[in-house]
């Protein structure tokens, strides 16, 4: 099980704006204001709990921030209907379709999956799936 999940940002307003609404729909909330040169950077996470968290900040080494190869980060959804809200409000703040809801039987006969990437270009996936957390 992983702790974090940070990503790069060129445009970090943009990008923590675009991920209030998204991860919104998904019970998680952004911790309280932090400064954007906060090391942790900004910090979305479960109400009541401090692990697993999901950040996004400016690159460590001032360069600009590129989306990873072969990345994708997937987040579990409480329900098929949270994945559908989910993808759909990735898509109206920029978010770029990469494989609407629905299922996904050639990984399991209940994983209900829906694809998008982040307006700078960060593989996302929202899934449910029985046995998720």
């Amino acid at each position: 099980m992983y702790s974090h999940v940070m990503v790069g940002a060129n445009d970090v307003d943009a990008l923590v704006a675009f991920y209030d609404a998204v991860l919104g729909t998904l019970g998680l909330a952004r911790a309280p204001s932090q400064p954007a040169e906060d090391p942790a950077g900004f910090v979305w996470l479960r109400p009541g709990s401090r692990w697993p968290q999901f950040a996004v900040r400016a690159p460590f080494d001032g360069r600009p921030a590129t989306a990873g190869n072969g990345v994708q980060i997937s987040f579990a959804a409480p329900s098929r209907q949270h994945v559908v809200a989910a993808w759909q409000m990735a898509i109206d703040n920029g978010g770029l379709d990469e494989g609407g809801p629905a299922l996904r039987p050639q990984y399991n006969q209940d994983f209900f999956a829906a694809y998008c990437r982040d307006p700078e270009g960060n593989k996302l996936c929202f899934v449910h799936a029985g046995d998720l957390p």
